[in-house]
């Protein structure tokens, strides 16, 4: 109980701080110590300060430390003796990275006692006990070292047991291992860890960030394109840009405007099977024999072309409604086929003048003229002639046939 009130101020001693007491892992340590022994009252010699030891530990880890020991001691008495051990204890720290750091232990050795005028004796000895380590020296790697040991032996017969009281100092050397830590683990220490955070369970490249593996700069669990072409613009879901959505990005798309869900090519135009230059979505003569000219339908262009749906007011050359489209057609196939030339020919039915319906014809012929010059078409493509009733198509002498003579054509002059 006499090192009761030692232990206790020198607990209250150490302050809250930052410091350790004891080595860090991976370093080694010397320990030397002065020791009072309250011997064995059979060895019948007096309990004194006769002696100490010297430790030399490594600290294998944040709970163990294994340290080897020597013990040297003279003491006085009727029995007076010479003790001479070494021997090997393992060490269970408590709080290792605090100021105070108590630690247990148990310990195996070899003890020589010399006694005056009597042989020397040896034998094992078996040690166990409790210790502590302060940092009393303001953050000094140096700690104040106590210990209590119970230490029994059998190099006598009944063998014998000291209670022993050791205080000194600790002193670590080397290099201590840095602690590992990992705050979102994932397997990279903070120290080197470039993306604290991660989400967990997320892979992780060497420095603790997100994998990109295409290396466009969106990690992989939000790339929606993880392919990515090197070097690729992409938007925040790691996509090469295609703003018409036909999955050829915009910096190959050859054509840019292609309709939302048709079938393009690796270039991104639509598909034109013929390759008559109508695609094939549009296409309604998809067979055309290679080189023949076609109109915007895909359809060979022959002698005529039919402006069916071009139709006037009665007695007049204004055009009725629904003409538009089929002539914005025919506008843009002789425009696609800029080598034709052709004649604007209109035609009456039977009814009035011969003369009359010539005149009429022409100015007929006239207007679809106009309107194809004013989409693009070069007046010197196109000649202008009015048939009036001379060509008829069908029988004058029903309804249904003189509608279908009273029609403008376009007659291909050359190509």
């Amino acid at each position: 109980m006499k090192w009761l009130p030692i232990f206790l101020s020198l607990l209250l001693s150490v302050t809250a701080g930052r410091a350790m007491a004891d080595a860090g892992p991976g370093q080694g340590y010397v320990s030397p110590l002065g020791t009072f022994t309250d011997d064995d009252k059979d060895r019948r010699v007096d309990d004194e300060v006769g002696g100490g030891q010297l430790g030399f530990g490594a600290a294998l880890n944040e709970r163990w430390n294994l340290e080897a020991f020597m013990q040297a001691a003279s003491f006085n008495g009727p029995a007076e003796q010479d003790q001479f051990g070494v021997g090997l204890d393992l060490q269970r720290i408590i709080n290792r990275s605090g100021r105070f750091s108590p630690y247990l232990f148990v310990g195996l050795g070899y003890l020589e006692v010399d006694r005056t005028a009597l042989p020397k004796e040896d034998g094992g000895m078996y040690s166990a006990g409790v210790g502590f380590l302060a940092d009393v020296f303001g953050g000094s790697d140096v700690a104040l070292r106590g210990e209590y040991r119970y230490r029994a032996d059998d190099v006598f017969s009944p063998s014998l047991a000291d209670d022993m009281y050791s205080l000194g100092l600790q002193i670590p050397f080397g290099s201590a291992r840095v602690k590992f830590t990992d705050s979102d683990a994932d397997g990279v220490e903070d120290s080197r860890d470039r993306c604290a955070g991660t989400p967990l369970g997320t892979p992780v490249d060497e420095q603790g960030c997100e994998l990109d593996s295409d290396f466009d700069g969106v990690v992989d669990s939000a790339d929606e394109c993880p392919n990515t072409r090197g070097g690729a613009r992409v938007d925040a879901r790691g996509c090469e840009p295609d703003s018409d959505g036909d999955g050829v990005p915009d910096d190959l798309d050859r054509c840019p405007a292609t309709v939302r869900g048709a079938e393009v090519d690796s270039a991104g135009c639509e598909l034109d099977g013929d390759s008559d230059g109508v695609v094939d979505r549009l296409d309604r003569c998809p067979g055309t024999a290679a080189g023949v000219q076609v109109d915007v339908a895909g359809c060979e262009i022959k002698a005529e072309i039919r402006l069916p749906g071009v139709n006037f007011e009665s007695n007049s050359d204004r055009l009725l409604g629904g003409a538009e489209q089929v002539l914005d057609d025919a506008a843009a196939t002789l425009i696609k086929n800029p080598t034709i030339t052709v004649e604007v020919a209109g035609h009456t039915d039977s009814d009035g003048a011969a003369n009359y319906n010539e005149s009429l014809s022409e100015r007929r012929a006239l207007t679809v003229r106009d309107y194809l010059a004013s989409r693009g078409v070069d007046l010197d493509r196109m000649t202008v002639r009015g048939y009036g009733e001379s060509q008829p198509i069908a029988d004058n002498g029903t309804a249904s046939g003189k509608a279908q003579n009273r029609r403008v054509v376009l007659r291909v002059t050359s190509r």
